[in-house]
């Protein structure tokens, strides 16, 4: 698959895990629950320390995401990264989207190895779906 392909892929999920979602709207795990936001697409936050985040109530863990999640945006340091792969793999997410600085080499090969489509090439959703500042 391209990569345009494996992007296609991942949009296609009726809704998103937004691993590393954060409060604080200057950081990119804010800035990409906003992005789906503006993009009228269905996000779910997953932050164990919050209630909500930009209005919409938060999950503690991935486990605990709804069905429909198909696909995981992941804005988290790599190690963290490391430890939720598995945990997203045995949910049952088919599509991880590492964000630029949330690649980890061990999570990256364990998605190969487990057929789930892996986004850890660089791309940033912010661009490719068109993110603003409001």
């Amino acid at each position: 698959m391209t990569i345009d392909q494996q992007i296609e892929r991942f949009l296609a999920s009726p809704a998103f895990g937004v691993a590393g979602a954060s409060v604080r709207r200057e950081k990119y795990g804010n800035k990409v629950l906003r992005c789906y936001q503006q993009n009228d697409r269905k996000a779910i936050p997953v932050n164990p320390h919050e209630h909500e985040i930009e209005g919409v109530a938060c999950v503690a863990t991935i486990a605990e995401l709804p069905p429909e999640v198909t696909s995981l945006s992941m804005i988290t340091p790599p190690a963290v990264t490391a430890k939720l792969v598995p945990l997203a793999i045995e949910k049952g997410i088919t599509s991880i989207w590492m964000q630029p600085g949330a690649e980890h080499p061990a999570a990256v090969a364990l998605c190969r190895e487990k057929g789930v489509n892996i986004i850890a090439d660089g791309s940033c959703l912010l661009v490719v779906l068109g993110y603003h500042e409001h």
